[in-house]
């Protein structure tokens, strides 16, 4: 007997979101399969980040239903925040603190082993920042912050990877490396899912659209 396909990472079924009298989101229904990727796509205010948002457990819809691996939203968000790694507009980074220091505190947020140590020296080894480890974050360029912001996403390992316009501001030479990593996270673990919003159409070229 062949062995049921696996719940979908990302199921929207009529998800709609409205502000006020105003619809950002209407009726919109999809599927993101367990390790496939998908690219959102559109110009400013078409409601990207909005659905991302949606989709990490952070904002709850107006209407419509959603579903991350099978566990419906709002009401069991807290079941899947461990298996779900969104980056969005902002790092969520304290400019006050190193490197290092950032990663210890968001290890300690998800219960990792030792504070995460080899995991975070393996992250910042990968994104060429092991030698900024103790530089703090308000020292670094835009285009650092963006990689240790990539680094706190990716800590806990997630099955889902959510990213908001993860190149938007930052150099060409940083954007190719932000990618380049993207694809070793995904040849390391062939079963993550990967939802982008992007602007750039070269970024989206690889990946599904809606």
């Amino acid at each position: 007997m062949a062995e049921p396909a696996p719940e979908p990472a990302l199921r929207a079924s009529s998800l709609s979101q409205a502000y006020g009298e105003s619809w950002v989101l209407r009726d919109l229904t999809f599927e993101l399969p367990a390790g496939g990727t998908l690219a959102v796509i559109g110009p400013n205010g078409a409601g990207k980040s909005t659905l991302l948002r949606i989709l990490a457990t952070l904002l709850r819809p107006s209407a419509g239903g959603v579903a991350v691996f099978g566990t419906d939203l709002p009401g069991s968000a807290w079941r899947l925040r461990g298996r779900v790694g969104y980056l969005g507009h902002s790092a969520l980074l304290y400019r006050d603190l190193g490197a290092a220091e950032n990663l210890r505190f968001h290890a300690r947020l998800f219960g990792l082993p030792d504070d995460g140590a080899d995991r975070i020296a393996e992250l910042l080894d990968r994104v060429s920042l092991a030698h900024r480890a103790s530089t703090r974050v308000g020292e670094m360029s835009a285009g650092m912050v963006k990689r240790l912001a990539v680094c706190r996403t990716l800590l806990h390992d997630p099955d889902l990877l959510i990213l908001d316009e993860p190149t938007t501001g930052v150099d060409p030479l940083s954007r190719r490396q932000f990618w380049e990593l993207i694809g070793r996270v995904r040849a390391d673990r062939p079963g993550m899912s990967v939802l982008v919003a992007t602007a750039y159409m070269e970024e989206a070229e690889t990946f599904d659209r809606l």
